[in-house]
């Protein structure tokens, strides 16, 4: 297929800039694959859209307030950095914009800085050198990373609104926006119709965000993101799958982490590694029934995703009609649930 076929017009004042609060307030389209119908609902009726039974999985990652600012020395010249991935004694995969070379310094304070120890297509590394961990500089002086669309800076309340109700393992970049959605109320209510909830991990970094720069899709290269699915999670999902319930995706990288794990087998089972899964029109999902999404930029691998899973002609309907009614659109907008 071409990157074309997934391009939408689009208007910039529909990109949300804060949440909803209460979060499950957030408006909810509803679309039946089978009816090819479309409804308009609220997250908070998610209770009364699935059945006793179904299972919600969710993804728990952390999101690091990995953006900081610091110093390229000798220049003295303001960069922002953001921190990506912990590769072990002291190195840092990062993404930063300008011109560096191997053994450049970045200077944070007066006690941290961080040394370029590669520099080229493939990414950049750095030494650290702090008195105190990167984890906790990071706490200490990171912003949350807000994507580029959110035209502000991160504020105060960024540090809550931008992290999800079950985040607990620190190590994305971005948020599992579908996730953002849940409030202590809703999992009442899900519990109230015998609806669980079951958790995995996947860190969200680059890999999801990475522009397609092909005019053919099937010559797009996804990175790897790391995934962990715990012996509770499978369990549920088989005795779920068992019974013939759904299985219900929250958010994107949910269904990379179960539909990577399925590949071989067809079954879920305890794991961990990474996910270099591109899901396309076409793909043959052994997982999930159902998913539960936000609005996506156009030509992304989302987009794509999302594509795969309601039909091209379907998304293509869906967000002409969310477009129709001004739903607030991309990671602090609204939702839309497949069926």
């Amino acid at each position: 297929m071409q990157l074309s076929d997934f391009d939408f017009p689009f208007d910039p004042s529909l990109v949300a800039t804060q949440p909803v609060i209460p979060r499950d307030r957030a408006r909810l389209l509803c679309l039946d694959r089978t009816a090819q119908t479309l409804g308009h609902r609220h997250v908070a009726d998610l209770s009364s859209l699935l059945d006793p039974g179904d299972l919600l999985v969710v993804n728990d990652t952390r999101v690091m307030a990995a953006r900081i600012a610091g110093r390229k020395q000798p220049s003295g010249t303001v960069v922002e950095v953001l921190f990506v991935k912990d590769l072990g004694d002291g190195i840092w995969e990062i993404m930063v914009k300008g011109s560096f070379h191997a053994g450049q310094v970045i200077e944070f304070n007066r006690q941290s800085h961080a040394i370029i120890v590669k520099r080229d297509a493939g990414g950049t590394q750095v030494k650290v050198e702090s008195p105190i961990p990167v984890v906790q500089l990071l706490r200490e002086s990171g912003q949350m990373p807000l994507p580029p669309y959110i035209k502000r800076p991160p504020s105060r309340d960024d540090h809550g609104w931008y992290q999800t109700l079950f985040a607990k393992h620190e190590g994305a970049i971005a948020a599992p926006t579908a996730g953002l959605h849940f409030t202590a109320d809703l999992l009442s209510r899900l519990a109230e119709r015998a609806i669980q909830v079951a958790m995995i991990t996947l860190h969200v970094g680059p890999a999801t965000f990475k522009p397609v720069t092909v005019e053919r899709i099937e010559d797009h290269e996804m990175g790897a993101e790391y995934f962990e699915i715990g012996g509770e999670a499978a369990r549920a999902i088989a005795q779920t799958r068992q019974a013939g319930r759904r299985v219900v995706a929250v958010g994107t990288t949910v269904v990379r982490t179960l539909e990577t794990a399925a590949r071989e087998t067809g079954v879920v089972a305890p794991m961990s590694g990474e996910s270099r899964l591109f899901i396309t029109p076409g793909f043959e999902f052994k997982v999930v029934d159902a998913l539960m999404t936000n609005f996506h930029l156009p030509r992304t691998t989302l987009v794509m995703l999302v594509s795969a899973f309601a039909g091209t002609e379907s998304m293509r309907k869906a967000y002409a009609e969310a477009v129709r009614e001004r739903y607030r659109f991309y990671s602090y907008g609204d939702a839309m649930l497949i069926l």
